[in-house]
């Protein structure tokens, strides 16, 4: 029998497995859609359909929006950012109710996607905490090769800023980092 949750997995997979970008020889968002549950149920076994649906659909089609469509400084970067998290909330409610979830489910997923309630609600934050992993383990290494050195103390510490105090803490014990770094993950 398949349930309302797989129907929505299967659907934004079906989406993300369209992405023209490849990494390591998978659709790039359908791979970070994997990670991204991945991470949720290692961090968060018991979670809600809410949370694993945000999980798995944050980055939904995220490549029909390109960056460079957007001015390429910081205020063009939170434009598109908060554009994307609209699109991928929208998208995501019509895979949801097409699933077979109701309004107060798709509700919660809207908020934790477009990050309404961030360090005040628990699934928001928890999806949070959910991405920074997911962007510490897969991501960073490629980052930093792509960034100066001098502002890599900077986006770590804006990472950890993002997180709980129990997903800094977590992270802390999980990924060895360089006292560079790390000293942002013990600080509140």
């Amino acid at each position: 029998m398949t349930t309302r949750l797989d129907k929505a997995f299967t659907a934004i997979d079906d989406a993300n497995a369209k992405d023209p970008r490849q990494e390591h020889g998978t659709p790039a968002n359908l791979l970070y859609g994997q990670r991204m549950t991945a991470e949720q149920q290692r961090l968060f076994p018991n979670a809600s359909d809410a949370l694993r649906i945000a999980c798995r659909g944050q980055h939904v089609e995220r490549w029909l929006l390109p960056r460079d469509s957007y001015p390429m400084d910081r205020a063009g970067y939170l434009q598109w950012r908060t554009e994307q998290g609209r699109r991928h909330a929208k998208r995501i409610s019509g895979i949801m109710e097409e699933a077979g979830y109701d309004g107060e489910d798709i509700d919660q997923v809207r908020k934790m996607l477009t990050k309404q309630g961030l360090k005040r609600d628990s699934e928001v934050q928890a999806l949070e905490d959910v991405i920074c992993f997911t962007f510490i383990r897969w991501y960073l290494g490629d980052f930093m090769a792509e960034q100066p050195d001098e502002k890599m103390p900077r986006i770590i510490e804006k990472t950890a800023r993002k997180m709980s105090a129990d997903g800094r803490a977590k992270a802390l014990a999980e990924f060895q980092m360089p006292e560079a770094f790390a000293r942002f993950f013990r600080e509140d």
